[in-house]
């Protein structure tokens, strides 16, 4: 069968004059404030979700609604009034800051825009803000380093919601994992480096969100790999997208980077819901067990998060350590997240531009 090539019009118009890239950079979310009523409100949007409490609709409505907010809304609300700054949630804060910091380095040929998978601002209205623009393409860049269904495979399904009609779609592209990214690597090495140099730690503790191990085995496609494992001992082709073996890759870069020698670091996983198993080790089943070794000081590290957030500074930060100093620990120290650095405006600089 022959095939002919229809002849394209040419434009005289440079097309660098007329080429311009949106980004939406994404973050997980936060309540407006850390009332009742809107950290209810937040709960309820964020868990309802399906990606994130996998369960039949009618099942999960009544436990969010008729459980979980309702009773969970105030005891949060006590503790994100312990994480509110003056001027609002520390990743909101952190969340523009990184944007006007990013819209310089990139230029007049990007245009960014700060969106909350749950909340404002929405993603829904991110988008409808890069629409208004000229765009040759949009880069969808969700602030989780590691993948899963639950965080970047969500807000995947969300942007696809959102312009599934629009009349002109163009080019969108998804940054789907960074967490083998050098430089991403580097900003919590550094950071890392900045406590062990000014006191030895007996231990270095890296602790990731975790997730129900029933999505775990749902991403193995193949339903015959994910054993929860050796499995776990390097990351390839078969559990790339294998949110276990992707925080036990994160772990082993940060280890080669701070030259921790083996047996003195535990990759571990936090912030459980629930009463069905979760990927484990436990973080807060991890803690005693260090103690009874004999470790007194612990370098806590959150490379799941790229923004300090209730789950670094409070979890992590102060209940983590009451569990350890409770338990005969003497010294617990965070490191806490990226938030705004230089390095992190340059990780994420070099992973849009690649992108392009």
């Amino acid at each position: 069968m022959n095939t002919e090539t229809l002849a394209q019009p040419s434009i005289s118009t440079n097309a660098n004059s007329i080429r311009k890239t949106g980004v939406l950079i994404v973050n997980l979310g936060t309540p407006d404030s850390p009332s009742v009523p809107d950290v209810r409100k937040y709960l309820r949007q964020f868990l309802m979700d399906e990606r994130v409490i996998d369960i039949p609709y009618l099942n999960r409505w009544m436990l969010i609604n008729l459980i979980i907010a309702p009773f969970r809304a105030p005891k949060s609300a006590k503790i994100y009034k312990q994480l509110w700054r003056p001027d609002g949630s520390p990743l909101k804060i952190y969340g523009y800051s990184v944007k006007e910091k990013l819209q310089r380095v990139l230029g007049n040929d990007f245009v960014v825009e700060l969106a909350m998978r749950y909340q404002s601002p929405s993603i829904e209205n991110g988008l409808k803000e890069l629409r208004k623009q000229t765009l040759s393409e949009i880069i969808v860049v969700p602030f989780f380093p590691q993948y899963a269904s639950a965080s970047t495979g969500s807000v995947y399904k969300e942007v696809m919601r959102v312009v599934q009609d629009w009349e002109v779609l163009p080019e969108i592209k998804f940054i789907n994992r960074f967490l083998d990214h050098p430089k991403f690597i580097e900003g919590f090495v550094n950071l890392g480096k900045k406590y062990m140099a000014q006191q030895h730690y007996d231990h270095v503790v890296f602790s990731y969100h975790g997730l129900p191990e029933r999505q775990i085995t749902k991403g193995d496609v193949t339903g015959n790999f994910c054993q929860f494992g050796s499995c776990c001992d390097k990351l390839d082709a078969k559990n790339q997208h294998c949110y276990r073996a992707q925080c036990f890759e994160t772990t082993r870069l940060l280890v080669k980077g701070l030259g921790l020698a083996e047996g003195t670091y535990t990759t571990c996983f936090q912030s459980r819901l629930g009463k069905n198993p979760w990927i484990k080790p436990y973080t807060d089943e991890v803690i005693p067990e260090l103690t009874k070794k004999g470790v007194k000081s612990v370098l806590a590290f959150s490379p799941a998060f790229v923004a300090d957030c209730l789950e670094t500074t409070i979890e992590v930060g102060e209940e983590y350590k009451e569990i350890f100093e409770k338990e005969g620990g003497v010294h617990w120290q965070l490191v806490e997240s990226l938030n705004d650095s230089d390095i992190w405006i340059e990780t994420l600089e070099d992973i849009i531009k690649k992108a392009v």
